[in-house]
């Protein structure tokens, strides 16, 4: 028979235990529409995930859209709360960031700078506020550079794209196909596969590391690099009430990595992955992969990079925001 002194022992023991055991973790619930090998989880969500887990802080990943399908939703998910943090790219919603999407267009990004340091040079100086309500970016980054990735059509001059159709991502890539005397077709990167497959589409621009990412190689068996097509930005998005909301440590460790760090991490995976994918793709044999000589470069830049100074005298305090973008260039 347990008696009082025993027993109030016990209780004493119960309340130190109560006391020193660590509070119940916080869980962040990360959306995104693409399956779990994409490059996205190696580069960006792995990195975050390791740098807040001392602080007892983890973040579920709901991969494949299963917080729900349509990757053109993602900024609404995370802004009314159906998920706590969100990838996506700003193309699928061009209206919403006309000024982040500078960085994606022909000749924007200078040589030798990073593109996640130029999106958010205009970020840091406020520039890009107006387009980010109610979150908060814990990474902007930009793609390795557009290639054409085609359908038995080989290309190598402008002319080479007249009448085709050419899927893009955003508004961005949209007016450079203009340009090139091609029409723009947009949709989700999930549905190019089909799209080429069945002819609805007869190639696409975008970053080479799509072609592994989504097994573009299947349907597709001639790719040029080289031209200047511009690149694709990226976002990982937070709810600011959200991330405002956690407990001091946690908020910390994701303060931490949150911004140009975790940005670098997932631009070096998008490009190491664009490099393997190019050596993969080149080594079959059974595909056109074909880099322009300068003089072929230069013709599509003749018609590409005017586009640049277009779109950008175009969008209110765009020359402002390139010329911070490029650090004053």
């Amino acid at each position: 028979m347990l008696n009082v002194s025993t027993f109030r022992l016990a209780a004493a023991a119960a309340a130190v235990t109560l006391m020193t055991a660590p509070a119940t973790a916080e869980t962040l619930r990360l959306a995104h529409w693409v399956p779990p090998a994409h490059t996205l989880t190696a580069s960006t969500i792995v990195p975050l995930q390791e740098a807040v887990a001392g602080s007892g802080l983890e973040i579920q990943v709901y991969p494949g859209g299963e917080l729900g399908a349509g990757p053109l939703e993602q900024y609404a998910r995370v802004l009314t709360g159906v998920a706590d943090i969100v990838w996506g790219l700003q193309g699928y919603t061009s209206s919403q960031f006309p000024r982040t999407m500078i960085s994606e267009l022909p000749g924007a990004l200078p040589d030798g700078m990073n593109g996640y340091d130029m999106i958010y040079n205009a970020y840091d100086a406020g520039l890009l506020d107006a387009e980010f309500p109610g979150t908060v970016p814990l990474a902007m980054w930009l793609s390795e550079p557009n290639v054409f990735i085609m359908r038995d059509h080989d290309i190598r001059t402008p002319a080479d794209l007249a009448g085709l159709k050419i899927r893009v991502s955003g508004s961005a890539a949209a007016a450079a196909v203009e340009a090139l005397g091609a029409t723009p077709v947009q949709m989700p990167a999930g549905e190019i596969y089909n799209a080429l497959q069945t002819g609805l589409i007869d190639g696409v621009i975008t970053g080479s590391s799509a072609i592994g990412d989504f097994r573009l190689d299947e349907v597709a068996n001639s790719y040029t690099l080289g031209a200047p097509l511009g690149r694709i930005s990226f976002y990982l998005l937070m709810n600011a009430d959200r991330y405002n909301g956690l407990p001091e440590a946690e908020l910390a460790a994701l303060s931490a990595i949150a911004g140009r760090p975790l940005s670098a991490s997932a631009e070096a995976g998008w490009n190491a992955r664009a490099l393997q994918v190019i050596e993969q793709i080149s080594a079959t044999g059974d595909n056109t992969v074909y880099t322009l000589t300068d003089d072929e470069a230069a013709a599509f830049a003749a018609l590409t990079l005017p586009v640049r100074d277009a779109v950008v005298s175009g969008i209110e305090g765009g020359a402002e925001v390139l010329s911070t973008m490029r650090g004053g260039m």
